[in-house]
């Protein structure tokens, strides 16, 4: 199962100390291959990891990326136009481009899952292939 992962699952999965780390690590290591990171989501978690954990776990994380542990989905053009219908067709959830992206990219690869602890968001928005979301629907 491919599982597109939003910012807050990675940081969780990063950071020890989250109590959604167990969860996501054991989802993680379980299979890493099935892990996808969307490249919206990428600035934001290196600066909430750099601010809440320190430039050492930072400057680990982008070596990690640097080094192939993680699939980076860099997009196509198609992603854009989905996340830009995806804002204005649920402007009162103020989705913003990073979670509409990673929502129209887990729509485009038919991922089985949403790995994110942004439940009232991606939760109340209807995608295609209605992937699960990890970790609430375990």
């Amino acid at each position: 199962m491919r599982i597109v992962a939003d910012t807050g699952a990675i940081v969780a999965l990063i950071d020890r100390s989250d109590r959604h780390h167990e969860v996501l690590r054991n989802l993680f290591v379980s299979d890493p291959s099935a892990w996808v990171l969307p490249w919206s989501i990428l600035p934001e978690v290196d600066y909430i990891v750099a601010k809440h954990l320190g430039r050492r776990i930072e400057t680990m994380f982008v070596s990690d990326l640097a080094d192939g542990t993680w699939w980076i989905e860099w997009g196509v053009a198609a992603d854009l136009s989905r996340a830009r219908e995806l804002v204005t067709k649920h402007e009162s959830l103020e989705l913003g481009l990073v979670d509409a992206t990673v929502m129209a990219v887990a729509e485009r690869l038919g991922a089985g899952a949403i790995a994110t602890l942004d439940v009232r968001d991606f939760g109340a928005v209807e995608l295609a292939g209605s992937p699960a979301l990890l970790p609430r629907d375990l």
